[in-house]
């Protein structure tokens, strides 16, 4: 029943989709024997319903990690969303690398990327697969006739997963073609100017924050969004206004984030087993952590499999010389490091200091071999007693072999951001206290107060704390450092570093959606 439902949900999103990123392979269901409308008469049916909508940031499709992805002519593990978000926000700055001959992917960090881009086109297609299907569940559940406020708690669930995907496509994309549940099903859109875009988002939000259909922190069921997730996003929007629309709202983000301060979310300060407290946040039972992380995106190594999510961070970050079993995987897929520029910005004693250097050189001779670099190992598939969850007993050998996908969840939204957002609000002129939330959050990685704010420090610190968590080309962006005035080893494709074009701020429209919608124009510079 519960496979049924996500069809009939995704089935008529693909048909809007169709219209904005081209070609979908999708096979209708009866509708004399499956209707929404007889579908959805129960909280249980609803439940199911609108899980197709978060799976659509969790998973490639609704059969297996590869099985029938839901994007026809993809790649079904390189294309999930937040393996895209990755790719376009890590490896595209000083935080990452990946040494892989896949295609098109050290374009990223070589930041020569062209408008044809496959994994660019694949990002693209997710973000708006997430907002059609969004679309449609908004569309179906307002014509139910359905206890009304509860209809009006899962509307708002799926206006801020849809706002969620229009963060992303306004901070990678900037104009973007646009539809809501309001847009004709098979019309092809319009393409919405990024001021106008994130205009259409503050209304949004404010809109889903003063409804208070959605419950607080602790109301929400885990995995689901909450009034912290839609504020958590009006922040971040707030908080790179002057990027997207050429007008600060520092003021603006700090009322925001004094909110969120006190909504009851707090800093995880105290560890339960063999890892520190900042490590427990990126376990296999970080779904403990609720009282720091605000949204995350779930998995689970028996049920909500993934070749993308934290399935990609956690493999892709092992290799050479590692053991897989410490990160609780049954091997490396030997692809992710850092820079030796970003790597400086730890002290030995930073708790936050994750990272393999045993048998790894610092320096990044060629990108292509996987010991030139400091492996990451902040994600693990190991919950905080040390035990590795779905372990499988080999009976012939008398061994347990590691699963090859993990149970730990995607912390996208956490607390200590909050903090150091508001650090930064200050910083620039905002009325909120953001030097002790600062220390507080220098406090849990084991370093000492700072008695004053920089951007430059508060910069560095949003990196050491949020790394691989897929927010480092936004700040980069937002402090002036991303194009020029910052390099680190291969960015324009030299080991040593060099400015590239200031228009790869944001990414191009991909050229297949160019063709098949008219009223698309490129971004400047492609």
């Amino acid at each position: 029943m519960k496979k049924v439902i996500y069809i009939l949900g995704i089935l008529a999103a693909a048909v809007a989709l169709n219209s904005c990123v081209g070609d979908l392979n999708v096979t209708p269901i009866d509708p004399n024997t499956n209707t929404v409308d007889k579908a959805l008469t129960t909280q249980q049916a609803l439940d199911s319903y609108i899980a197709g909508v978060y799976l659509g940031l969790a998973t490639s499709g609704y059969y297996g990690p590869n099985g029938n992805p839901s994007i026809s002519g993809l790649d079904g593990g390189a294309s999930q969303y937040i393996r895209g978000l990755y790719h376009v926000n890590e490896l595209t700055t000083d935080e990452s690398v990946c040494g892989w001959n896949d295609q098109t992917i050290k374009n990223f960090h070589y930041m020569n990327w062209t408008t044809d881009d496959t994994f660019i086109y694949a990002f693209y297609s997710r973000i708006f697969m997430v907002v059609s299907a969004a679309n449609e569940f908004i569309r179906e559940v307002k014509n139910l006739n359905f206890d009304a406020a509860l209809q009006s708690r899962y509307i708002d669930e799926a206006r801020v997963l849809r706002a969620i995907a229009y963060y992303h496509a306004i901070d990678c994309f900037g104009n973007v073609p646009f539809s809501d549940e309001t847009a004709q099903v098979g019309i092809t859109p319009t393409q919405m100017k990024r001021a106008d875009l994130f205009e259409w988002l503050e209304t949004e939000l404010k809109s889903i924050i003063s409804d208070g259909s959605l419950p607080g922190k602790n109301n929400v069921t885990y995995g689901h969004v909450s009034l912290g997730t839609a504020q958590f996003l009006l922040a971040k929007l707030y908080l790179n206004a002057e990027v997207y629309t050429g007008t600060a709202r520092w003021n603006d983000c700090a009322n925001v984030l004094k909110d969120l301060m006190a909504a009851g979310y707090s800093l995880h300060t105290t560890s339960s087993g063999d890892f520190n407290a900042y490590q427990e946040l990126f376990l296999a039972d970080n779904h403990k952590c609720t009282d720091e992380i605000i949204f995350s995106v779930e998995q689970d190594g028996l049920y909500t499999q993934s070749y993308g999510v934290t399935n990609y961070i956690i493999f892709a970050s092992t290799g050479g010389e590692m053991d897989p079993s410490q990160l609780g995987i049954s091997s490396g897929w030997g692809g992710l490091r850092t820079t030796p520029q970003f790597y400086d910005k730890f002290v030995s004693n930073d708790a936050r200091n994750l990272f393999y250097t045993a048998t790894q050189v610092k320096d990044i001779d060629d990108i292509g071999e996987f010991s030139n670099g400091y492996a990451f190992m902040k994600f693990r598939n190991v919950a905080s007693d040390g035990e590795i969850p779905n372990r499988v007993y080999d009976e012939a050998n008398d061994t347990w072999n590691n699963p090859g996908f993990v149970n730990t969840d995607f912390p996208m939204m956490r607390y200590a951001d909050v903090l150091l957002m508001a650090a930064e609000c200050q910083a620039r002129g905002a009325s909120i206290d953001g030097l002790s939330a600062f220390n507080q959050v220098r406090a849990r990685a084991g370093l000492p107060a700072v008695s004053a704010l920089s951007l430059d420090e508060i910069l560095d610190e949003r990196g050491r704390e949020l790394y691989q968590e897929c927010w480092r080309r936004s700040d980069l962006i937002r402090f002036g450092k991303f194009t020029s005035g910052y390099n680190w080893q291969w960015k324009g494709e030299v080991k040593e570093g060099k400015d590239v074009e200031s228009y790869r701020t944001l990414f191009p429209i991909p050229d297949s959606d160019r063709l098949a919608n008219s009223n698309l124009e490129q971004n400047p510079g492609y």
